[in-house]
């Protein structure tokens, strides 16, 4: 990203103001918790920095989202809201927005140019790991996409990531009153979609026809909503980009984050972290965004097995368009700065993953990479693609069809131009919100007519739960022919794409193999036997790993 780029991203940044005189109305829109006066550019108003909740600091600081107050104040809605407390991080443009707790906003697109009423609703969830993103990344603007379908409202929603939204407070003196702690971001998702419920008719969509979609982070937000008992009846359809149940931690797993916030702040009770200023927690983010959690599978707002409520029917009521890109782990060579630390990074995290397997599943892996062709990385770059991306989207998929939900997959091929990128992790958002323009995942401009094709079939799955488009017949997806959208410069149906990596490598699903910061620890014995007793390139390797922890936490 260059720097008049990121001067750009904050120079956006103004604050809403209570507006006194008059104000245009076709610009304006009443809600429960205020009038809302947006900006119009083109044929589309966008009102941004919406407040969905009440600020979470102070005493609501770790707390479950309250609900924005009433009001009939009449407000400017011209800018995002903050983007929650994350570390600047390159690839994610909102990190270099304006920062803060108070980043409970939402921003909403209409276009102007059609009036008809309930008009079909899609919320966006931004991706970045659980600790980082924004709703002013200019990726997820989304003046292109309701410019060319003119009857689709579009929101984002911002809520807390890392230290603020997902962390266990329950080891410490008075912890017990924090028990959402672990999943604040989740909830506040929900206490946004409850807002859109309330209100989103007074922009002219409709509340009963909701898709949530969101790509990485947000494909595992918009995967989890349905298996949360709070969420029902907020949305009726899905899109997970990239995303899946499995993008979760046990418990147990989320007791190494607390530890460290322990030991950075040097607190043993809530009162030492309650009595930090934000400039502190913002200093103390720097030091541990490297190391945050996903969603907690704790037992009350998600089930220790995710999988369930989609094997038991629970979700059959939502209809589900899942998919993933052919090489999402492309992605991270980038992110950790080129192919020579990504090359020793990835056989550590593999090491140690298979540390942990029991026999039988060793062999399972072994089978699979003696199976591909190519280098050691290559082959591992393989396996991680199929276990923390394509099969739990596939297996999400199974329950849910096999349940009697409405399903939908897609697998992406178009290749990002950056080298060796090839269809990598994120490289589809381009496409699928029309800006063209931001290549900071396709290197060159996305294909225009792709991308035209991509809108059309998400727009029209939220419209009525079938993608199909033109002569593009999108077939529901069953355990039987696994029909699978090919998203390639020529989209076409497959079936049962590459089955024999699933008949493999599925019995690993139960591991839940995701990027936890413990199977990056360099002190392995391949690695030690690697690097001798060398103090330099022993050096090297410890910042080759935290380099690709905080890549592989990243998105």
């Amino acid at each position: 990203m260059t720097e008049e780029t990121i001067r750009r991203i904050r120079d956006s940044y103004g604050e809403n103001r209570e507006i006194n005189g008059e104000f245009d109305p076709r610009l304006s829109a009443k809600c429960a918790n205020g009038v809302f006066v947006g900006a119009k550019a083109g044929d589309v108003a966008a009102f941004r920095g919406i407040p969905f909740a009440k600020p979470p600091v102070g005493e609501l600081r770790w707390k479950a989202p309250v609900p924005a107050p009433d009001s009939d104040a009449v407000r400017e809605a011209y800018f995002n809201g903050k983007s929650p407390i994350q570390t600047a991080w390159p690839t994610e443009q909102a990190s270099y927005y304006p920062q803060g707790e108070d980043c409970l906003y939402l921003n909403v697109w209409k276009n102007l140019s059609d009036e008809t009423e309930n008009k079909p609703v899609m919320v966006f969830l931004h991706g970045g790991s659980y600790g980082w993103g924004g709703t002013a990344d200019p990726m997820y603007d989304g003046r292109n996409l309701v410019s060319k379908h003119s009857d689709i409202i579009l929101v984002t929603v911002g809520y807390r990531t890392g230290l603020m939204g997902f962390v266990d407070l329950s080891y410490l003196e008075g912890g017990e009153d924090y028990p959402d702690a672990p999943n604040l971001g989740l909830l506040d998702q929900i206490e946004a979609l409850r807002w859109v419920q309330k209100n989103i008719s007074a922009f002219g969509g409709d509340p009963g026809n909701v898709t949530v979609f969101g790509e990485s982070a947000g494909g595992g937000s918009v995967s989890l909503l349905p298996v949360i008992p709070q969420a029902k009846g907020l949305f009726r359809r899905v899109i997970a980009e990239s995303g899946s149940v499995a993008l979760t931690f046990s418990k147990d797993e989320c007791r190494d984050f607390t530890r460290r916030l322990m030991r950075e702040t040097k607190a043993s009770k809530m009162d030492d972290l309650l009595g930090m200023s934000e400039d502190e927690l913002m200093a103390v983010n720097k030091k541990l965004n490297l190391f945050n959690n996903f969603p907690q599978r704790d037992g009350r707002l998600i089930p220790e097995n995710p999988y369930a409520p989609y094997e038991n029917g629970e979700t059959a009521d939502v209809d589900l368009l899942i998919g993933t890109n052919a090489n999402e782990m492309n992605y991270w060579i980038g992110e950790i700065g080129g192919l020579v630390p990504y090359r020793f990074s990835i056989p550590v995290k593999f090491e140690n993953d298979m540390r942990v397997l029991p026999p039988e599943d060793k062999k399972r892996v072994k089978q699979f990479m003696s199976r591909m062709k190519g280098h050691s990385m290559w082959k591992m770059t393989a396996f991680y693609n199929e276990m923390m991306f394509r099969l739990p989207a596939v297996a999400q998929a199974q329950a849910h069809a096999r349940s009697g939900g409405r399903t939908f997959m897609y697998y992406w091929t178009v290749p990002s131009a950056l080298p060796l990128r090839k269809a990598c992790h994120a490289v589809e958002l381009a496409y699928v919100f029309g800006n063209l323009e931001e290549t900071i995942y396709t290197g060159d401009p996305a294909d225009e007519t792709l991308s035209d094709t991509v809108m059309r079939l998400w727009t029209n799955f939220a419209r009525t739960g079938d993608p199909s488009a033109d002569s593009l017949e999108w077939e529901l997806y069953d355990e039987q022919a696994r029909g699978t959208m090919v998203l390639s410069d020529k989209p076409h149906m497959e079936y049962d794409v590459l089955n024999e990596r699933r008949l493999l490598l599925f019995p690993l699903l139960r591991h839940m193999i995701n990027p936890s910061y413990a199977t990056l620890d360099y002190n392995v014995p391949f690695v030690r036997k690697a690097v001798g007793i060398s103090v330099a390139l022993t050096a090297g390797i410890t910042g080759a790993v935290l380099l690709t922890a905080k890549a592989l936490k990243r998105k």
